[in-house]
């Protein structure tokens, strides 16, 4: 075999070895979306919320267990130009009583925004049993130049939390969705004008 010869069957050998490094970066790449998502799932990080369909029968069939009695403290942090907090740092709640508590947001900035609360709990295992049926985490929300907006969080404590649970803290982040159009500014750009 000539010289020529082993340098193109080398640079094929390396050619398919970089095609294969790339194929499988990408796929690492797609794959990391549906990972992150399951991996903040388990352990209750930064996940988005969705609306748990079967949390409002679950409220209606709960019994009130009144031998207990858990602390939910509230914490609000914002991402940029927000002013979030409770109007509550903490209720006592006995688990399978339905509770609301009050949240104000203020768009600090002159423009319209929209903006989406991430919800954190500690402990960690106690997540699974926060059950809420009203919350402002659900969906985005967008907020007008200025605008101040009192959103309410309904929820309930599973009866089935472990007793050596006493104390739950709720935490929201809010924070400003990049990229995201407020709704009335969206129907001005698709409005024909004559």
């Amino acid at each position: 075999m000539t010289k020529q010869a082993e340098t193109e069957l080398d640079n094929r050998t390396i050619l398919r070895k970089l095609v294969v490094v790339a194929v499988l970066m990408f796929g690492f790449g797609w794959a990391l979306v549906p990972l992150y998502r399951k991996i903040c799932e388990v352990t209750g990080i930064n996940v988005v919320t969705a609306r748990n369909a079967d949390a409002e029968g679950a409220a209606r069939n709960t019994q009130v267990d009144t031998s207990r009695t858990v602390v939910v403290e509230f914490d609000a942090n914002s991402q940029g130009p927000w002013r979030f907090k409770p109007h509550v740092n903490h209720v006592e709640v006995h688990p399978g009583e339905l509770v609301r508590v009050d949240y104000d947001l203020v768009n600090l900035e002159p423009r319209a925004m929209v903006g989406q609360a991430i919800p954190s709990y500690a402990p960690m295992q106690s997540a699974s049993h926060f059950q809420k049926l009203e919350c402002f985490c659900f969906k985005q929300q967008t907020l007008a130049a200025n605008e101040t907006r009192r959103f309410p969080v309904v929820f309930f404590i599973d009866p089935a939390l472990p007793k050596d649970v006493k104390t739950i803290t709720l935490s929201y982040t809010f924070f400003e969705v990049a990229g995201a159009v407020p709704k009335d500014q969206a129907a001005a750009a698709t409005t024909p004008r004559s």
